[in-house]
């Protein structure tokens, strides 16, 4: 070999270790960039606009509801703990004493609890311009809501599925082409391991606490980009997305494995994000003006929308599992 091809030998070695280097500081970067958590800016005033939140009495939920309460929405908090609900309103209005916020008893494990509590929001001739299905559950032991669904499918999906129906009509009418309402259902990114079987939607055939739970939310995301659909096809003032909040500690985890929820409990501050900063996201996919005019589809994390499963780009899936939930509330 001449010491000339050596020489370029040598060259193109170091150029190869070169791109390699920057290649893997592009990587870090992007990684860092990634795992940065995204901080909401200032949102414009809420005054005169009306928002239900599920699940508002503690975590995710209670900040989206302080931090809309604190902007001058007219908060109305749904959950099933009356006592844990209605502290929470306390609390908002104790550290913010002009906000409007209340709360109203909404247990997603019964359908007819659903329809009572839009029956009572109806009757009172409010607008509606915010609706967040936060509320969930995850994890818990096999069991059957009242009507007889499995517990995840039944208080994760199919509850907010009936809530965002019976009140369609008044996110609508509350709609305008400059400032539309919105739908924000608060996913996770656990749906990328989810699978829905549209034969077996209440796991009948066999049961996984943790299969359940990704289904759940799975299916509460293929339902929220099938909504966008129907919504943009029928011109509505109104749009519809999922979040994802990140790895939030929050209540969620009490029924995990023991020795699991002592780690958990260690690791919480290096490895979780606070409610607050899980509600980030949640809040911008609810509020931010730059989403405006139906830009705010799709499914949110940190900040950025995001790519999904390739299960809920599947339009049959989308129509078949909109089709089957309709089916199974008895609706038209």
């Amino acid at each position: 070999m001449s010491s000339l091809t050596a020489a370029n030998n040598s060259m193109s070695r170091l150029g190869q270790s070169a791109a390699s280097v920057e290649r893997k500081h592009k990587a870090e970067r992007a990684a860092k960039d990634h795992n940065k958590k995204f901080k909401l800016s200032e949102m414009p005033r809420q005054d005169g606009k009306v928002a239900i939140v599920t699940g508002g009495g503690r975590g995710i939920g209670f900040e989206v509801a302080l931090h809309l309460s604190t902007l001058g929405a007219h908060v109305i908090i749904g959950g099933r703990d009356e006592q844990e609900g209605l502290a929470a309103a306390a609390r908002i209005r104790k550290e913010h004493r002009e906000a409007k916020v209340e709360f109203q008893t909404l247990d997603l494990g019964s359908l007819q609890s659903v329809r009572h509590f839009v029956q009572r929001f109806k009757n009172r001739h409010l607008p509606l311009h915010i609706l967040v299905n936060n509320a969930g559950i995850m994890l818990v032991p096999k069991g059957r809501t009242e009507d007889g669904h499995e517990l995840h499918f039944g208080v994760n999906y199919l509850s907010h599925f009936l809530l965002t129906w019976l009140l369609l009509d008044d996110l609508k009418k509350s709609g305008t082409p400059d400032c539309f309402s919105r739908v924000v259902n608060v996913s996770s990114s656990a749906h990328r391991i989810g699978e829905i079987s549209l034969n077996d939607l209440n796991k009948s055939d066999y049961y996984s606490a943790h299969g359940a739970y990704c289904g759940s939310k799975l299916a509460l995301l293929v339902f929220s980009l099938q909504l966008e659909e129907e919504l943009t096809a029928g011109g509505s003032p109104v749009s519809s997305c999922a979040v994802d909040p990140g790895m939030v500690h929050t209540a969620l985890y009490r029924h995990i494995w023991a020795p699991l929820r002592l780690a958990q409990g260690a690791v919480a501050q290096l490895l979780f994000w606070t409610p607050k900063e899980g509600a980030a996201t949640v809040l911008y996919a609810a509020l931010s003006p730059a989403l405006e005019g139906g830009r705010a589809g799709g499914y949110w994390a940190n900040g950025r929308r995001q790519t999904t499963s390739a299960p809920t780009s599947d339009p049959q899936l989308q129509l078949s599992l909109w089709e089957a939930s309709i089916g199974l509330l008895g609706l038209q």
